[in-house]
């Protein structure tokens, strides 16, 4: 089991900074901040970029892998956003991980559109599959629903191959089947439920949905990375060692493979200690790699 650690962008780099280098120490495999504009659990806090931000995590780390906590196409195109994914995957080392989604309904309305939650996952759907196509092909050339490319242009030296990893957000069947079709992993935070319990036993059947989509696709026992959401539940995980290590062995029991948690923050959302979590790098993590 791989756990991973989200910094959300709130904070000015001189205080962010820390962190980064932190999670690196502290042995955590990946770390994350949030693609927004203006995120719904704190639509009142300051917000900074992602790719520079990325960008100056990969210049103050050298092994932990880093990625978007998920990117979406509500305020990017796949043409611009290619550019970003070639510096960022040059700038870490390879180290980039592409976590892409539908996007939030806050950054969906901010630039003024009004598209219904199909016509955002039919863009969705469109945007991936052209910024797997730009990023693999030179001369790209493509007219759709949402996206137009003209020409796009890939030197033989940007051409990814293989491409960066694409993580799919997905809780429904149809962006389950892109994940098994077009990423290298899955991430999900469950469905909202009213019990723990419920969460945990929706989270197995969307595994083995996973695992069905994956052999529909014809990639049944290729490598594919299964990423939890660990703080969906009820919070942070980081409330305690021993809550920690019960999302680590339902996880594994459920078919995961990575863990994505968050820093823990003074209030909710992710409200917890930092005591915990150095305790949790000190004593749990080491046991799982």
């Amino acid at each position: 089991m791989r756990v991973g650690i989200t910094m959300l962008p709130e904070a000015r780099w001189a205080d962010m900074e820390p962190k980064w280098r932190a999670a690196e120490e502290f042995g955590f495999d990946h770390a994350w901040t949030y693609d927004h504009l203006v995120w719904g659990g704190l639509p009142d806090s300051p917000w900074f970029g992602t790719t520079p931000t990325l960008t100056a995590a990969a210049m103050v780390t050298s092994t932990i892998r880093l990625g978007t906590f998920v990117t979406s196409p509500n305020f990017r195109h796949p043409v611009t956003f290619a550019r970003d994914v070639l510096a960022l995957d040059d700038i870490s080392g390879g180290r980039f991980l592409c976590g892409i989604g539908r996007g939030g309904d806050l950054d969906s309305g901010l630039l003024g559109e009004s598209l219904t939650v199909a016509e955002r996952t039919g863009r969705f759907f469109e945007f991936t599959r052209l910024l797997d196509q730009v990023l693999t092909e030179d001369h790209v050339t493509y007219d759709g629903k949402y996206f137009t490319a003209h020409d796009s242009r890939n030197k033989p030296g940007c051409i990814q191959q293989p491409r960066v990893p694409f993580l799919i957000a997905a809780n429904a069947p149809k962006a389950m089947r892109l994940a098994a079709e077009v990423g290298q992993g899955w991430v999900t935070y469950g469905k909202p439920t009213g019990n723990e319990e419920d969460w945990w036993r929706g989270l197995r059947e969307a595994s083995n949905r996973m695992t069905a989509e994956l052999e529909a696709a014809g990639r049944a026992g290729e490598p594919f990375e299964r990423h939890l959401n660990a703080d969906g539940a009820r919070g942070s995980v980081y409330e305690s060692v021993d809550r920690f290590e019960d999302a680590v062995g339902r996880a594994r029991e459920a078919g995961f493979t990575d863990l994505i948690t968050h820093w823990p923050r003074p209030d909710k959302p992710y409200a917890a200690t930092v005591d915990v979590l150095e305790t949790v790098a000190a004593q749990v993590l080491p046991k799982l790699s």
